[in-house]
């Protein structure tokens, strides 16, 4: 065996290691985020940018959403963060509605925004067992405008939907000038030029600049029929 060789037999063997640890790392946090989570009752999980400054549009708009929604009786879960996830926790707070945050340790940001219950904080290493969470407890998605990170979020809600993994629930998109080119993108290329997603697939994203409409929505979604259900989608 070469020197090349045992040098990779040797980092090799440690990263299988590593593996090992990992899987009890991800298994405490799926256990931990499940015990906690399972007490919330009803929640509407709300995404978008954690660079959103508190005297934008955007921001006031969150606040609003949250407010009507607790309003409602739902709770309001956000990644935890600054931004558009500080305004969906600071109008669920302000409004004396629970307010859960799920917050994950990053390198250059974020720490927990004060507005989050404090049996309802969560911190979370990995980023797919902090989806599940989110997915997993939400009986609805607004969506806001935001960077990668609430695309990703956004993208795989509709990808399990879509797909049958999960139970199909509201995704409201928050914010018409915003997305607006987006969705004509969808329709205009994925759907009628190169055929990669079916007409169905457009209406799961109303685009809605009311929080009251909003509301309604997602009222009239679990009043008009009987199966829908406010439970967790134990599909995840």
């Amino acid at each position: 065996m070469t020197g090349m060789e045992k040098r990779m037999m040797k980092q090799w063997s440690k990263i299988k290691g590593e593996n090992s640890w990992t899987m009890f790392k991800v298994i405490a946090e799926f256990v931990e985020g499940f015990e906690r989570l399972n007490r919330i009752g009803p929640c509407i999980s709300i995404f978008g940018s954690a660079r959103t400054k508190p005297d934008h549009k955007y921001y006031k708009l969150a606040v609003d959403c949250a407010k009507q929604l607790t309003e409602e009786g739902f709770g309001v879960i956000s990644g935890g963060g600054p931004g558009i996830m500080e305004a969906a926790n600071k109008g669920a707070h302000d409004n004396n509605g629970i307010s859960v945050g799920l917050n994950i340790d990053l390198p250059f940001e974020q720490s927990h925004n004060p507005y989050i219950d404090p049996d309802k904080n969560l911190d979370f290493r990995y980023f797919f067992v902090r989806k599940v969470m989110f997915v997993k407890y939400a009986q609805a998605f607004v969506v806001l405008p935001g960077g990668f990170g609430t695309m990703d979020e956004l993208f795989e809600v509709l990808t399990l939907m879509q797909t049958k993994k999960i139970t199909e629930v509201p995704v409201i998109l928050v914010g018409s000038e915003f997305w607006s080119g987006m969705k004509d993108w969808i329709k205009n290329v994925m759907l009628e030029q190169e055929g990669n997603i079916s007409p169905k697939d457009i209406d799961m994203i109303p685009i809605i600049d009311d929080p009251k409409e909003i509301v309604g929505i997602i009222e009239n979604f679990y009043s008009e029929k009987e199966s829908n259900t406010l439970e967790p989608n134990y599909e995840l």
